[in-house]
C-alpha cells in the first residue's frame, strides 16, 4: 500500500501589516439644484421686448396711416365742395355780366334810357 508521504516544508509566516483600509463612505451625491441660465434668460427677455416694441410700432404706424387716410378723404370732400361752389359762383358771375341784366338795371334802377340813334366815331377826318 502506498502511504502518503508528508514532506516537510518550511513555512514562513510573516507578520502582515494590516493595510489601512480605505473607508469609503457612500456619500449620496448632493441634490443638484437646477441652475437657470441667466444669460439665456436675459437674451430671451430682450428678444421678447424687441418683438413687443416692433409690434407696438407696427400698430401705431397703421393707426397713423388710417387717421391720415381719413384726413385725406375729408380734404378731398372739402375740395369737391369748394369746386362745386366755385362753379356756382362762375355761373352767377356770368348771369350778372349778361347784357339783359345790365340794361334792366340801367333802365329800372338808374333811370337811363336807350338812345334812339347811335353815332360811331372813326379815327380819320375827312
Amino acid at each position: 500500500m502506498l502511504a502518503r508521504q508528508e514532506r516537510e516544508f518550511e513555512y514562513y509566516e510573516e507578520e502582515l501589516q494590516p493595510r489601512p483600509q480605505r473607508i469609503e463612505k457612500t456619500v449620496p451625491a448632493p441634490k443638484r439644484r437646477p441652475t437657470l441660465n441667466t444669460h439665456l434668460r436675459s437674451r430671451c427677455f430682450l428678444l421678447l421686448a424687441l418683438i413687443c416694441v416692433m409690434a407696438m410700432a407696427v400698430t401705431i404706424r397703421s393707426g397713423i396711416t388710417a387717421s391720415r387716410g381719413y384726413d385725406l378723404v375729408k380734404v378731398q370732400q372739402q375740395a369737391e365742395a369748394l369746386e362745386k361752389e366755385n362753379e356756382h359762383l362762375r355761373i352767377e358771375i356770368a348771369q350778372m355780366k349778361s347784357p339783359e341784366r345790365v340794361r334792366r338795371i340801367a333802365t329800372e334802377e338808374l333811370g337811363m334810357s336807350t338812345p334812339k340813334t347811335v353815332y360811331f366815331a372813326t379815327g380819320t377826318r375827312e
